[in-house]
Formats: C-alpha cells, structure tokens, sequence
C-alpha cells in the first residue's frame, strides 16, 4: 500500500523538487500540493494522507499553526516539517504542535525519502544538524543505567551511538557492513530494551548515558 503524501511550501519550485524525488519512489504518491497553511490545512482535511510535508514560513497562516490546526483535527496526518530555517523556537514549536519529525531543506533527497517513511511507520525524524541541539536542550545529565546498557550487545551499542550521531539506516549499514533490514532489525530490538519509541528517544538514551560525545 502506497503512502500519500501532501506538500506544502510557498515555492513552487521546491514543491516540484520534493514532487519528483518523491514521486521517483516505490510505494510513494503525492496525492496533492498547497502554498499557504490554509491551503495546507484544507488539502489535507479533503484528500486525508497519510504524511503532509510542511514548510513553516508561508503567508497567512504559517506552518506551526497549519501544524497545530490539523493535529487537534480528527484523524490528523503526520506531519514533517521541512524548513530552510534551523531556528530553536522552529524546531520547538514545530515538536510541540504536533510534528512528527524536522527536516531541512538541505538534508537531501535520502533523508527527505527516509523521514517520510518514518513518519508514516509512526517514528520521528529529525535533521541531523538538529538533533544535537535539540537533545541538548531536552536531556539533562543522569547517572548511567548499567542495567539498560548492560542489555546491548556491542554491535546495538555501536547502532545506538550511529542514531546518535544523526546517522541515517542506509548510513548505518554501509558504515557497520551490514545489511539494511539487519539495520532496522538491531533498532527494533534497541527500542525494546530502552523502552525507546522512536529513533529521537534511542539518541536521547546515549545522550543520557554519555556514549558519544
């Protein structure tokens, strides 16, 4: 089944950049765009995808509040905010109003491929240029948890402090020589020995317990 996808961003050259990455994906369509939060917000409500990428500084309405409108909505998307701009109160504000995920523009077509296969999956992406400000912001110095970490192999060690580092699956395993689905198969285990939910919650853990600097 396919994932759908709408776009959102005042330009609409970037919008057709997004669409042809997009659209050169298996199992990827983009059902439709819009260039104004109300636009966004009401594209969205009328062909319900799955995923919604969303730019933050449109006219009228910008994108933390289409963002905020259609999570409080019944049924809401997932929603990835995909920026030029790396500003903290952006990055907050996007998280708190109920974003999935936070890309940059420059990211790239991987990264951009990869955070809507996360967002449709139900995990979180978040810029790489990102993370380490934002966990640095949302984790504060804890004694280590020998128990939790004493739960890791060392290769989901090495795994663990790889998703810290921002780096991607397809990254992952060109770096460990391994395979992809051995990849997603070490964080999937990872998750469940952390209680971790995502891919920000595992890179909040190696924060926390100081295994990258």
């Amino acid at each position: 089944m396919s994932i759908s996808v709408v776009l959102a961003d005042d330009q609409e050259m970037v919008r057709t950049g997004f669409r042809l990455i997009l659209s050169a994906e298996e199992g990827i369509e983009v059902l439709g765009e819009a260039g104004t939060g109300e636009e966004a917000v009401a594209r969205s409500r009328e062909l319900r995808p799955d995923v919604v990428l969303m730019d933050i500084r449109m006219p009228g309405m910008d994108g933390i509040e289409a963002t905020r409108t259609l999570a409080a909505g019944p049924a809401p998307p997932r929603i990835v905010v995909v920026t030029t701009f790396d500003l903290d109160e952006y990055v907050y504000g996007a998280l708190r109003s109920g974003a999935c995920g936070f890309l940059l523009k420059d990211a790239g077509p991987r990264l951009l491929v990869e955070a809507v296969r996360a967002a449709a999956a139900g995990d979180a992406m978040v810029s790489p240029s990102v993370t380490v400000r934002l966990l640095e912001r949302l984790t504060a110095p804890e004694p280590p948890r020998p128990a939790a970490r004493e739960a890791l192999s060392p290769r989901e060690l090495e795994v663990v402090r790889a998703v810290a580092r921002g780096r991607t699956n397809q990254e992952i395993s060109g770096d460990l020589f391994v395979s992809l689905s051995t990849v997603k198969t070490h964080i999937g285990n990872i998750g469940s020995k952390l209680d971790a939910r995502n891919r920000v919650e595992i890179a909040a853990w190696a924060w926390e317990n100081r295994l990258v600097d």
